[in-house]
């Protein structure tokens, strides 16, 4: 398995309502350390008719990674996770206490 499709393994697992970190998805996927690589693997299906939940994951901030290279991407991404109920503080930012994924056991 590549670790693009590691990580798309791991998106694939956050349930509506609820973001995750690109390092926790780089965590979770056993490539510590390599949050980039999970943001330019996510890069690549920024497309709301794909089965990866890519608008999910969000920066360690608690916001959206906003990037002219995104071609509007990061605008579709809050609208998506609006839809799922998540809020935004007036900042721009999720608030990890209530919306931050806790995958259980995972691994295990």
């Amino acid at each position: 398995m590549s670790s693009y499709d590691m990580i798309y393994h791991v998106v694939r697992q956050i349930p509506q309502g609820s973001v995750a970190t690109y390092g926790q998805i780089a965590d979770l996927a056993g490539l510590p350390g390599q949050a980039r690589l999970v943001g330019y693997a996510l890069r690549h299906v920024d497309d709301p008719s794909s089965d990866i939940p890519w608008h999910r994951v969000i920066n360690v901030k608690g916001e959206i990674s906003y990037s002219a290279l995104r071609r509007g991407g990061d605008y579709l991404q809050r609208s998506l996770l609006e839809e799922e109920g998540i809020e935004f503080t007036p900042a721009g930012k999720v608030e990890f206490k209530r919306y931050l994924w806790q995958p259980l056991n995972w691994g295990l």
